[in-house]
């Protein structure tokens, strides 16, 4: 299935700088991953064991906004993300679909104005086809006109996923 709704990683010069120091003004403390399974923001793809990684704080909302000179005000957050340590190379062009899609998660969706407001949101539980109900999803938030930019959250632990932009 091909989608319209391309998800976004980290920028390459966001993950040059966070892997100095993040958004909450740490330094980076890379560490091998023993089991796997991370989410890196980086590239899109869960960890495999041994690889080196970080757990960062991003503020994608306020990253986003320095770009755009949108003044997001209270709306602006940072959490933790995983990234590599050293630069991957990003995302696998032929990748299809949208990462972490797996049936029976729960997936937020968050909607943003211009300004960096939020303009609404959803939940959504992933049925078997999970791609196709997250592109759904996408396609009633930028339904409506106000919408920009959707951030796209793992429900369990409230992590920042990815963001998809208006097509």
């Amino acid at each position: 299935m091909t989608s319209i709704y391309r998800p976004r990683p980290i920028a390459p010069t966001a993950l040059e700088q966070l892997r100095v120091r993040d958004d909450a003004g740490h330094p980076m403390s890379p560490y091998p991953d023993g089991e796997g399974g991370a989410p890196l923001r980086c590239c899109l793809r869960s960890s495999t064991a041994g690889e080196r990684i970080a757990l960062v704080s991003y503020a994608p909302l306020r990253r986003w906004a320095a770009e755009t000179g949108a003044e997001p005000g209270a709306y602006d957050e940072q959490g933790p993300v995983f990234i590599h340590a050293r630069d991957c190379g990003g995302p696998d062009p032929d990748a299809a679909g949208h990462p972490w899609a797996r049936p029976g998660a729960l997936r937020a969706l968050r909607r943003y104005d211009t300004h960096g407001r939020i303009a609404g949101g959803s939940l959504v539980e992933l049925p078997e086809d999970a791609d196709a109900a997250l592109d759904r999803a996408l396609a009633e938030a930028f339904a409506d006109p106000q919408t920009v930019q959707v951030h796209v959250r793992a429900v369990e632990y409230g992590c920042y996923q990815f963001r998809v932009d208006r097509p």
